[in-house]
């Protein structure tokens, strides 16, 4: 991989205030199949966690389900006291009762106990992000983000994000109360969320993707245009990937997850990456029509 010096702006204001390094770090993968228990020995996870931050990741993502509570629990555990520029992002608003069972739950009081559930779990007073992980059909918009906005006026969340929603729906989100960033599925070969990160782009909200690397889709031998350029940089298919959302906005805020220290110091390394006209170009094409 090119040693040149790091090109792109690698910091974003969350909320217009808090900096973070754009390549975070994703919690999902700490635990087994499904987000379900444990994925192996739990100092396994505790030390990918302190290689995340010794390697210069500032933003860590998790969520009150995977696990359930397990990713936060070891977030806390590898963490805390939590570093001055270090971000805690967590989700609440849905209930897992196995693992392939999820359950929306957006009722305010729902969402109040999910919010003090985290915090105990991450020995924290206030979570820097919450993410709402899903909007509840069920229940009205306005009584889900009030539920969040009262939990911020009482300092117990910093600032509100949303997960898994339409250009739309994020308009009117935006119209309730302010929102800081928004996760949606979005990667070099699922560009479906393009109309939200434009919104993102506009109003100045961090996009998180998730799936960041298409969920293991990169290795397969259709993507030959992107082995193609991985070649010339001497880096890997996921390196590229990544480099490419990077470099696709100024406001997507990669966080892929791993298990494995190697695998993190490969993720990691997409920050070195310049991807040039041209192979941004071929990049481009590779989104289905």
């Amino acid at each position: 991989m090119s040693s040149m010096p790091r090109p792109l702006e690698e910091m974003f204001l969350l909320g217009g205030e808090l900096p973070v390094r754009r390549l975070g770090y994703g919690t999902a993968q700490l635990t087994g199949p499904g987000y379900w228990g444990p994925r192996g020995e739990r100092q396994e996870g505790v030390a990918v966690l302190r290689a995340a931050v010794e390697q210069g990741v500032t933003f860590v993502d998790t969520a009150d389900n995977y696990g359930p509570g397990l990713a936060e629990e070891l977030v806390a555990e590898a963490l805390h006291p939590y570093r001055e520029d270090l971000v805690i992002a967590t989700k609440g608003g849905v209930v897992r009762t196995g693992d392939s069972a999820w359950h929306i739950a957006g009722r305010p009081e729902q969402l109040r106990a999910m919010c003090e559930a985290s915090l105990r779990r991450l020995r924290t007073d206030r979570i820097d992000l919450y993410q709402l992980h899903r909007l509840d059909p069920q229940v009205p918009m306005a009584d889900q983000l009030g539920a969040l906005d009262a939990l911020r006026q009482e300092g117990k969340i910093r600032f509100i994000g949303l997960d898994t929603l339409t250009a739309d729906q994020l308009e009117q989100a935006l119209s309730l109360t302010g929102i800081a960033s928004v996760q949606n599925r979005f990667n070099l070969l699922d560009r479906s969320s393009d109309a939200v990160l434009k919104v993102c782009e506009t109003h100045g909200l961090a996009f998180l993707p998730w799936f960041p690397l298409a969920n293991g889709a990169l290795t397969s031998d259709a993507v030959a245009a992107l082995a193609g350029i991985a070649e010339r940089h001497g880096a890997t298919r996921g390196q590229i990937a990544l480099a490419w959302l990077l470099h696709r906005s100024p406001v997507l805020c990669p966080t892929p997850g791993t298990g494995s220290p190697v695998h993190l110091a490969e993720n990691l390394g997409a920050r070195e990456i310049r991807l040039s006209a041209e192979d941004l170009s071929g990049l481009e094409a590779l989104a289905p029509a």
